[in-house]
């Protein structure tokens, strides 16, 4: 039915299709597309949630924090939890996707590449704090780093001046419900593929953990340098206390040891006495039964 009779039959306004209606065209557009022998990569939700992982929470959550998206979005959400984005690829740059709606529309979004400078400057502020690409994809990341990717203006998400967006369906807006559908299913698969993201935005997600291991290493050639030490005099000053000369400290010390520890100190400190020029050597003492 064309849109010409949806207003004069519906008063401007097209029928209501269920959600289960709906799922049915979406399957039915679907297996058509598999007997043309075409491949298809269709969204396929788990309940009503789209995005779980850290990386595709984050990127919707940027989709609608902008003014530019805010009422087209809600329209897409029901859309890909119902099935309809048939078909999503996400390239270097772009994105195709399929979608089923009243026809079968295509949708492509291109995405403008990081600055360089801003790349650089992401990979910088994270350095050394990533400790491997594992944990860099499955979002397990300090609140300081997680918040410098995810920055609006900052981070490594695209704002609405990076996005172009194009869909073959004849709603006039360029943010129509298929493509708000299609970005958020950008966000499921990113649940899937979070490395996905970094071949969007055209940079290469090993440079954030290469950054990490060469600020660790410089770390640790500076914890092997040669540090100065702190004087008795300097740690009472700084924890507030006052701090007694060494020897009056060891002999404290001493006092308390046990009296064979006590003994075996003495000898010791005889021992490293050093011998004065000219002294006579002590004669030895011998007691009955022994021989000198």
């Amino acid at each position: 039915m064309s849109w010409g009779r949806y207003e004069g039959r519906y008063g401007g306004f097209a029928p209501y299709v269920s959600v289960a209606e709906k799922r049915r065209r979406s399957e039915k557009a679907a297996a058509k597309l598999t007997k043309k022998g075409q491949t298809h990569l269709p969204v396929r939700l788990e309940g009503k949630t789209i995005a779980k992982s850290f990386w595709g929470q984050s990127w919707c959550k940027n989709l609608e924090s902008y003014s530019d998206f805010s009422n087209r979005m809600p329209r897409g959400r029901s859309y890909v939890r119902n099935g309809s984005v048939l078909h999503l690829d996400i390239r270097q740059g772009e994105i195709e996707a399929l979608v089923a709606g009243s026809s079968l529309y295509k949708v492509k979004v291109k995405i403008k590449p990081v600055e360089k400078k801003r790349w650089t400057a992401l990979c910088q502020e994270s350095a050394g704090s990533i400790g491997s690409l594992m944990e860099l994809l499955q979002g397990k990341l300090s609140e300081r780093v997680m918040g410098v990717m995810t920055h609006r203006e900052t981070g490594l998400f695209p704002a609405p001046a990076e996005i172009e967006l194009d869909c073959s369906c004849p709603d006039w807006a360029d943010m129509c419900k298929h493509v708000a559908a299609v970005l958020y299913g950008v966000g499921a698969r990113l649940d899937e593929k979070p490395e996905l993201l970094f071949l969007l935005r055209h940079v290469n997600h090993q440079d954030l953990v290469s950054a990490a291991g060469t600020m660790a290493a410089l770390t640790k050639t500076k914890t092997k340098a040669v540090m100065p030490t702190l004087s008795s005099a300097d740690v009472g000053d700084v924890f507030g206390i006052e701090m007694e000369p060494r020897a009056a400290a060891n002999k404290v010390l001493v006092k308390h040891l046990p009296a064979t520890q006590r003994k075996q100190k003495k000898t010791e400190k005889k021992r490293l006495v050093p011998k004065r020029v000219g002294q006579k050597p002590r004669k030895a003492i011998v007691t009955k039964g022994q021989h000198p």
